[in-house]
């Protein structure tokens, strides 16, 4: 049992040009080894890309890459065919399987910034593309202000059995109760929670790794919004 406070301060950045991103875990030239994954969760990573700007084709595979929109407008194309924009409140989810290439750019009008996170999975799964948006998952929602994107009773599917995606929306003052399972990573998007037996405050960019614990409630100080991965 236990709680890690993953703080955003010590996330690994990564600056060029148009581009700004905090890896949660070890990526590319970063590396730690109490911090390579965290169950099937091996990459979370917060990306800022400005007007026009972001990452050209490029190939996965044995993934199941989760993008959530937290502001702007991100374009994705993909070797399968498919072409979307994603704008604020909307979810992707791209199974790499045997092997994908895809790209994704800001619109040309304004900066983007989104939440993307892989997990590992079945390297021989057929490749596929699905999205939603908040108002699609609005009735799998609850008087808590939580709504399942991906998982059992949201819109969304990945191949990871028993793997579920919230997303928590709390005024001030406003609490919820985090899922129960062995494994739980919670991610405050933007807004505050509250001191709590938990921790000191957390704040955007900060994240809950949660091992074996029982539930547990988060308080919002601000309007806060969260997402909320958990695996049984």
């Amino acid at each position: 049992m236990s709680v890690e406070i993953s703080r955003g301060s010590r996330r690994f950045t990564d600056r060029v040009p148009g581009r700004l991103t905090r890896h949660a875990f070890s990526f590319g030239p970063h590396y730690d080894p109490d911090r390579v994954a965290f169950g099937p969760l091996v990459c979370h990573d917060d990306h800022l890309l400005g007007s026009g700007q972001g990452f050209e084709e490029h190939p996965h595979a044995a993934l199941e890459i989760v993008t959530w929109v937290v502001s702007g407008r991100l374009l994705h194309r993909d070797s399968l065919g498919n072409e979307a924009t994603l704008g604020a409140g909307e979810c992707g989810v791209l199974r790499a399987g045997a092997g994908v290439r895809h790209s994704e750019t800001a619109s040309a009008d304004g900066p983007v910034r989104f939440v993307q996170t892989w997990l590992a999975a079945d390297p021989d799964a057929e490749p596929a593309y699905a999205r939603t948006a908040v108002g699609d998952a609005a009735a799998h929602g609850d008087a808590a202000g939580t709504l399942r994107l991906v998982g059992d009773g949201g819109p969304l599917e990945v191949g990871v059995a028993g793997a579920a995606y919230d997303l928590v929306r709390l005024g001030a003052g406003g609490s919820a109760t985090l899922p129960t399972a062995p494994r739980v990573h919670a991610f405050v998007v933007s807004g505050a929670l509250l001191r709590s037996s938990l921790a000191e405050p957390l704040q955007a960019g900060d994240a809950f790794l949660i091992a074996d614990e029982p539930a547990h409630v988060v308080s919002a100080g601000v309007p806060t919004e969260l997402l909320v991965w958990s695996f049984a």
